[in-house]
């Protein structure tokens, strides 16, 4: 069996890097944190993840070659406690958004238990360009 892949389209040029995001982007498919993803208007989106027990400084968020990664760890108190029962999660998370062309990374904020990261689409102005035929 072949697998079809953008490049198998001969219409569609340059589209090589979508298709490493697009696979880079089914392998990061783990559920922890959960999160929402809303459209606030017409140009702008907000990405909320149930971080409970995260602090601010447990979390860091960056822009990484196109994609949105937000990293939670928390740190150790340094006290020795002992559990009788741990249900509450304290591992170490890592999640990735991959972003289009034009979408930039807004301000982040965390309330009761939720990060929240906001988005911006900028709309490009379109551009009609015409090529000239040189005589051979």
């Amino acid at each position: 069996m072949t697998k079809l892949t953008l490049g198998s389209y001969p219409h569609m040029l340059g589209f090589e890097q979508l298709e490493r995001l697009l696979e880079r982007t089914a392998k990061s498919s783990e559920g922890y944190p959960p999160f929402n993803i809303e459209q606030t208007s017409d140009h702008s989106y907000r990405i909320t993840l149930a971080v409970a027990g995260f602090a601010e400084r447990d979390l860091s968020i960056t822009v990484e070659d196109r994609q949105l990664v937000i990293r939670g760890r928390q740190r150790e108190d340094g006290e020795t406690r002992v559990f009788l029962h741990r249900g509450i999660a304290a591992r170490q998370f890592q999640r990735s958004f991959v972003l289009a062309d034009g979408v930039e990374v807004g301000e982040a904020m965390i309330e009761n238990g939720l990060l929240h990261v906001d988005l911006t689409l900028s709309r490009p102005e379109t551009v009609v360009q015409t090529i000239q035929i040189k005589k051979g």
